[in-house]
């Protein structure tokens, strides 16, 4: 019962609709104990040679007349505690969606995504059977059990009824056990399930990596792993799952072979008649419901209670960015302040970034260099927010980044990761996506901007033309430029292009540098980049090396100190040479 506790906020939320329910439910209980009855009446009435035509007519419109009433009732309690568990599922879902977009990346860095989905729909619901299924046989195999066994023993014989009561307590001890089994079974299937998800979406993700390799039939033989390993602990489950019904049954029909012995005993003696005798067999029969359901109970409760658990341990985990209670609920601007002394990700020993401090004035440009892992992404997750715990500060219009909401933050930013995500549907949504009331000209316009309008328009039904699941049908270059279309029709005040120009050539690549300089001249941009012509026009550019900046200054001045920079920059310079096919000398 522990999960109907742990399910009370839901409850109470919705406790008229389960009182209205419950109440239905309960007069269906009571207007079941009446054709019972009245066959035993009728079947006296046979014995006595005393029925009449008119008697006949009126026992059967007694029972007509209970059967109307029991299918509005029935139609009516499913519609409001069944309707309830739909609405639970919605709220649940809800909650773990509202929870997955609340956190950092790190919460993503250490659980799966088809884990995170098996809790979103199995064990949503399974919760959702218990609020629904479970309220049912919790209130029907009480409600209709005593209402039968009062009806058995006051208007029938209350001995009769002891004697077929006493193997019940076994239903109770074997339903318990059971249980306890189920639900130990179930959450470890629930996680089976989780890792065949997990490995399903991976695959389908990854198919065209998978298929270059060659490496179909190892990933299916991997597949079939998985998927047999949720079969096995399935069948662990049902294994369990189908002992209640037989043992049930078995205890019920131990039931009426008691209720018949002692029954005949009783006609004989004359304290029962032949009709009594039925009519209590066919309450009986109305027994085998509850039991049934009393069993049905255990394992609902026990899926229930073990995907419930799974659900709270996500939702228990806290959100580690949150909003101070007085924070600022506007888009900051102005100029960027940033001085961090240190930082380091979480689960690593070695600092990320020491003693990185630049100012950057509205309207100009910071270029970003250095190698893998020099700390130009740490930069920028800083100031996405998307982490925090670091020594020092980063100032935004005058005042640090944590004094805004965080969603006022972000939307006065626009940023262009290297991992560049578009969604299943048309062109025009994806750049659009940033501001879904802009108007087609202001799409079009964000598109010239990126150079992609021209491609688009070549494209087999233009801005109507879905790009399929992560962009899938582009190329890099044009998944890349959709993308900085996307954040420029934000109309940011901070933009962000963290390697964002790599897939496009030195042509295209010129050409939307000149064109963001031109739009942008009184915004701010960032711009980090392995290819250093893309930064080369910046105001300011910084060298990063192991955490630190090494060297800062415009593309002239890193010229003339003939440092790192100047050692990239002939490089590059050669290796261009080179494959235009030149000669060294």
């Amino acid at each position: 019962m522990n999960v109907f506790f742990k399910l009370g906020w839901f409850f109470k939320e919705r406790k008229k609709q389960y009182i209205v329910g419950l109440l239905a439910l309960m007069l269906v209980a009571i207007l079941q104990l009446i054709p019972p009855k009245v066959i035993g009446y009728t079947i006296d009435e046979i014995g006595l040679g005393t029925l009449t035509t008119n008697s006949l007519l009126m026992w059967v419109g007694i029972i007509l007349l209970s059967s109307l009433l029991i299918y509005g009732l029935r139609y009516f309690w499913r519609l409001m505690i069944f309707g309830s568990s739909n609405y639970m599922a919605m709220t649940l879902r809800k909650k773990l969606f509202l929870h997955f977009s609340k956190m950092s990346p790190s919460f993503y860095q250490q659980r799966r995504i088809g884990d995170l989905m098996a809790h979103a729909t199995n064990d949503v619901s399974a919760v959702q059977q218990t609020a629904g299924g479970g309220v049912l046989t919790l209130f029907d195999s009480i409600t209709t059990g005593t209402f039968v066994i009062l009806a058995m023993a006051i208007t029938i014989d209350w001995r009769l009824t002891l004697i077929a009561l006493i193997p019940m307590p076994l239903v109770a001890i074997s339903s318990t056990y059971y249980g306890k089994l189920l639900h130990e079974r179930f959450h470890i299937a629930q996680s089976a399930f989780s890792d065949l998800n997990d490995k399903t979406q991976e695959s389908i993700t990854g198919i065209k990596v998978i298929k270059t390799f060659g490496q179909q039939n190892e990933d299916i033989d991997d597949f079939k792993r998985l998927s047999s390993e949720v079969v096995s602990k399935n069948m662990k489950v049902a294994r369990v799952d189908s002992l209640f019904d037989p043992t049930i049954s078995l205890i019920i029909g131990i039931s009426f072979f008691l209720s018949l012995g002692f029954g005949a005993k009783f006609i004989v003696e004359g304290s029962m008649t032949i009709g009594d005798l039925v009519a209590f067999n066919t309450y009986l029969g109305l027994l085998v419901w509850p039991m049934l359901a009393f069993g049905m109970l255990f394992n609902i409760m026990e899926r229930g209670s073990a995907s419930y658990d799974r659900i709270e341990s996500i939702l228990s985990i806290p959100v580690e960015i949150e909003d101070k209670p007085n924070a600022i609920n506007e888009r900051p601007d102005g100029n960027l302040i940033f001085n961090v002394n240190k930082f380091t990700f979480p689960g690593d020993e070695r600092p990320s970034l020491k003693n990185v401090n630049f100012e950057l004035n509205r309207g100009e440009t910071l270029g970003i260099v250095g190698k893998t892992g020099s700390g130009k992404t740490a930069i920028l997750k800083l100031l996405l927010r998307e982490f925090e715990g670091y020594e020092g500060e980063i100032i935004f219009g005058g005042r640090r980044i944590d004094d805004y909401r965080k969603m006022r933050l972000l939307e006065s930013i626009g940023y262009v990761p290297q991992d560049h995500f578009l969604f299943s549907s048309s062109v025009y949504n994806n750049i659009a996506f940033t501001n879904p009331d802009a108007d087609v000209n202001q799409v079009e316009y964000a598109a010239r901007l990126a150079h992609i309008h021209e491609d688009i328009l070549r494209f087999t039904d233009g801005y109507k033309t879905v790009v399929g699941e992560r962009g899938v049908s582009l190329s890099g270059g044009q998944k890349q430029r959709i993308s900085i279309a996307r954040a420029l029709l934000s109309n940011p005040e901070l933009l962000i292009l963290d390697d964002s120009l790599s897939a496009v050539d030195a042509k295209t690549e010129e050409a939307i540098l000149e064109a963001l300089k031109e739009e942008r001249s009184d915004k701010t941009t960032i711009i980090t980049s392995h290819r250093l012509s893309a930064i080369q026009h910046a105001h300011i550019i910084i060298v990063m090396h192991e955490g630190s900046i090494v060297e800062k200054g415009t593309h002239e001045e890193l010229m003339e100190l003939k440092g790192r920079y100047f050692e990239m920059y002939n490089l590059q310079q050669l290796e261009q040479l080179v494959e235009k096919g030149g000669e060294v000398k």
